[in-house]
């Protein structure tokens, strides 16, 4: 595709999500969104989402249900208008497509506050994880330009072999983003039996592909890891990650974001790499704790990291 065609379809589209971003309570008008791009609405369909990696509709959707997600743990307004408010007709069709994507009914949302644990436990959100990066922002007058086809700067990836790790373990059946839930458990455990000290490296591993898998069935584990000789006690168990080549990529900053750069890092770089995944699991592994006492603030260091198989 010739740079000059490649900037007319980012710029078709860029002004479409700003159409759809800018009004979650528009409903949505496929020919309009088309017509504008001068493109026939199945070709817009598929430049978008080739672009964007979701549908018109389904960013629609994604950013109507962050923008209750968000309501549920700030607002007051009644489940039923959050509801109404997301574009559903009825309080059940939303608890259903709520529950799809958060793993819990929007009650239960909202009964939630930010849960802390050990060493890079990750808050509630609100963010689903999309490899575009567009998310709903409370109070954003205008929606940010959007560079479509590489979102953000390149990522630098480096291949590292890693040694086996013996990981004590507690298991998170859901969405990802509530794995701070296990690592609640994992952290009163752990101190009961004496597992944590300063230098404890505290992972989290992940055992499906969010592409694939439904969010309420993503098998992942809070993890730390232990030593050969180190007795683990009940509610927790031991793993071992393999020895073997793996790609590491860093991401500083809050674990809100890991979602999106989780995206990037299997949905653009793996792809293009020449390289395939391991039949290990993914993890991250937390490099420091958030903070480090008064003035002496840090920003959370994460890596991401995959395994990959060996070439024949």
């Amino acid at each position: 595709m010739k740079p000059e065609t490649r900037s007319f379809y980012e710029l078709a589209v860029q002004r479409a999500i700003e159409r759809v971003a800018s009004d979650l309570d528009q409903a949505l008008d496929l020919q309009g969104l088309a017509r504008a791009a001068a493109l026939s609405p199945f070709h817009f369909h598929r430049v978008f989402r080739g672009l964007v990696g979701e549908t018109p509709l389904e960013l629609l959707r994604r950013l109507r249900l962050e923008r209750a997600a968000w309501y549920l743990l700030h607002a007051g307004s009644s489940v039923t208008d959050v509801a109404f408010a997301a574009g559903y007709e009825t309080h059940e069709a939303f608890t259903r497509a709520f529950r799809a994507r958060y793993s819990c009914s929007p009650s239960e949302f909202r009964q939630r506050r930010h849960a802390e644990g050990p060493a890079g436990a990750h808050p509630t959100q609100v963010e689903l994880a999309a490899r575009s990066g567009i998310h709903f922002q409370p109070g954003q007058a205008s929606i940010p330009s959007v560079h479509l086809d590489q979102m953000g700067p390149a990522l630098e990836v480096e291949l590292k072999e890693m040694p086996e790790l013996r990981v004590a373990t507690v298991r998170h059946l859901g969405p990802y983003n509530r794995i701070s839930e296990a690592f609640a458990r994992l952290g009163e455990l752990a101190v009961a039996a004496e597992l944590i000290g300063p230098d404890a490296a505290m992972l989290a591993l992940y055992h499906d592909d969010p592409e694939m898998t439904p969010g309420p069935d993503l098998r992942s584990d809070a993890a730390i890891v232990v030593s050969p000789g180190s007795v683990v006690p009940g509610g927790m168990r031991v793993q071992r990650i393999p020895a073997g080549l793996y790609a590491c990529t860093a991401h500083v900053g809050s674990c809100t974001q890991l979602g999106d750069v989780w995206a990037r890092f299997m949905g653009e770089w793996l792809p293009r790499s020449g390289h395939r995944m391991g039949e290990g699991a993914s993890y991250e592994l937390y490099r420091n704790r958030p903070s480090q006492g008064p003035g002496q603030a840090q920003a959370p260091v994460t890596e991401l990291h995959i395994q990959l198989a060996r070439s024949a």
